[in-house]
């Protein structure tokens, strides 16, 4: 996610697309407000990526990858089929489900999250009144 995230707000790496040649990208596709939506995304994809390495706001991250990841994978790569080498739906559908997996799963015992406040961070209230002290 972060050299996606690199190429789309940097134009750096691998991946150099630049916010400009996202947005006209998007714009092909006809998404509305292309140019925000290349931010949102761009932005998404490299600080949300950061905040998974480290483990930060681990389930928020993970859904909204996977939103973005499956608006990808309907959007351009399902008519590619299923390969990744053909620009299929391979590796989009499995980031999708990763960032799946992650909402479900929280962050990990090494995250940042675990390590420094001894929880999530987001944690639901009704989880503490069935900790035992």
């Amino acid at each position: 996610m972060v050299v996606s995230g690199v190429g789309k707000v940097l134009g750096a790496g691998p991946k150099a697309m630049g916010i400009t040649g996202f947005a006209g990208f998007l714009a092909s596709l006809g998404i509305p407000l292309p140019t925000v939506v290349a931010w949102g995304v761009g932005l998404l994809e490299l600080v949300g990526g950061v905040l998974l390495i480290v483990g930060l706001f681990v389930r928020v991250t993970g859904a909204l990858l996977a939103v973005n990841m499956l608006v990808a994978t309907v959007l351009v790569h399902l008519p590619s089929g299923y390969p990744t080498s053909d620009g299929g739906v391979e590796l989009t559908l499995t980031l999708c489900l990763l960032g799946l997996s992650l909402l479900a799963s929280g962050p990990g015992t090494l995250s940042l999250e675990r390590t420094f406040f001894g929880d999530e961070l987001l944690a639901s209230t009704g989880r503490e009144s069935t900790r035992a002290d």
